[in-house]
C-alpha cells in the first residue's frame, strides 16, 4: 500500500460544515489516476462501482437518462453489460456478477410487488463491495449495511410496521434485530455505535436527522484514518466526505422535508420511494428496504475479473 503525503498533504481540509468544498470530486478523482499505484487504484473501484451501479439501474429504467460521470465505466461498456446479460444465460464476467445478473433479471423483476431497483442494486453492491481485500473498507461497507437494517428496524418499530418486511441481508446484526424485542435489539453491547443510532432515531427534524446520520460516518471515517493521515485508507475516507458535501451542496433543506415526509406517508400506503429522494440522498436515510433476492440469485460468489 503507498504512502500519499504529498497528495494528502495538499488537498484542502474539509468539515462537514462546509457549505460549498473548494475541491471537486472530479479534481481529486484525477490526482487519484495520477499519483496512486495499481493495487490502491484497484481499491478505489470499489468506491466508484456505486455510481456504475447508479447508472445501470438509470439506464435499464430510461435508455436515454442522464448518469452520473464518476463510475468506472463507459457508456459502451454500460451498453455492453447491459447488452451481453440480456442475450446470455450466464454472468459477463468483464464485469461484476451481481451487475450482469440484475440486468439480466431486471425484466422479470421490474413490476412485482416490493421490488424496488435502487435498493436492491444497492444492497447488491454493498455485499459486493464488503469483500473488498482492504480491511478498513470492508469494514466501512459491512457498516453502512448494518446501519441501514438498524435505522431501518427502530423506523419500522416506530410506526408499527412488520420489522421482517424491511431488513436486507442475512448476518449476526439481522438475526438479532429479528429475534429480539429490547428498545436496542441487544445490539449496544455489540456494536458501540447503537446508542447513537437510537438518539438519531429519535431526532424529529429530517433533515437534522440526515445530518447526524452523516457526522456520525464522518466520525467513524476520522476515527479510522487518525493514526494514518497519508494511506490509501485516508484517500478512500476523503472522497467518501467529499461525497457527503457533495450530496448536501445539491440537495435543498426543504425539499429534503418535504420529500422525507412523502416517503413516511408512501411507507405506510406501501407506495414507491421517489426517485428524486433516492437520487440525492444516502442509502442510510432511507426509510424503505426491500426484500431480499430469491436464493437463485444470490447463488454463487460475485466476482471481479
Amino acid at each position: 500500500m503507498g504512502n500519499y503525503y504529498c497528495m494528502m498533504a495538499g488537498l484542502p481540509e474539509i468539515n462537514l460544515s462546509d457549505s460549498m468544498p473548494s475541491v471537486s470530486l472530479q479534481e481529486v478523482r484525477e490526482q487519484c489516476e495520477e499519483v496512486l499505484n495499481k493495487a490502491d487504484k484497484q481499491l478505489l473501484y470499489y468506491y466508484y462501482l456505486h455510481w456504475d451501479c447508479q447508472n445501470i439501474v438509470k439506464l435499464l429504467k430510461n435508455p436515454d437518462a442522464e448518469l452520473e460521470i464518476f463510475g468506472n465505466f463507459t457508456m459502451d461498456q454500460y451498453q455492453d453489460l447491459l447488452t451481453s446479460a440480456r442475450e446470455m444465460n450466464f454472468n459477463v464476467h468483464r464485469y461484476p456478477a451481481f451487475m450482469s445478473m440484475f440486468a439480466r433479471d431486471y425484466s422479470y423483476n421490474k413490476d412485482k410487488a416490493g421490488f424496488y431497483a435502487e435498493d436492491e442494486m444497492m444492497y447488491q453492491y454493498l455485499r459486493f463491495a464488503m469483500k473488498c481485500p482492504n480491511k478498513m473498507i470492508r469494514q466501512w461497507y459491512s457498516m453502512q449495511l448494518d446501519i441501514n437494517n438498524i435505522l431501518t428496524a427502530m423506523i419500522a418499530r416506530q410506526n408499527g410496521w412488520n420489522i421482517a418486511e424491511f431488513i436486507q441481508g442475512s448476518n449476526e446484526v439481522t438475526e438479532m434485530i429479528l429475534t429480539n424485542k429490547t428498545k436496542d435489539f441487544d445490539l449496544s453491547n455489540e456494536l458501540d455505535y447503537v446508542k447513537e443510532l437510537m438518539k438519531i432515531v429519535e431526532e424529529p427534524d429530517p433533515v437534522q436527522k440526515e445530518r447526524r446520520i452523516d457526522a456520525f460516518k464522518w466520525g467513524w471515517l476520522d476515527e479510522k484514518t487518525f493514526l494514518e493521515p497519508f494511506s490509501i485508507e485516508s484517500v478512500f475516507a476523503y472522497l467518501c466526505k467529499l461525497e457527503m458535501l457533495h450530496r448536501w451542496e445539491v440537495l435543498d433543506p426543504e425539499k429534503g422535508k418535504e420529500t422525507f415526509r412523502r416517503i413516511i406517508d408512501d411507507l405506510r400506503g406501501e407506495a414507491k420511494v421517489p426517485d428524486e429522494f433516492k437520487a440525492k440522498t444516502a442509502a442510510a436515510s432511507r426509510g424503505r428496504y426491500t426484500h431480499q433476492r430469491s436464493s437463485e440469485q444470490l447463488v454463487g460468489e460475485d466476482k471481479l475479473v
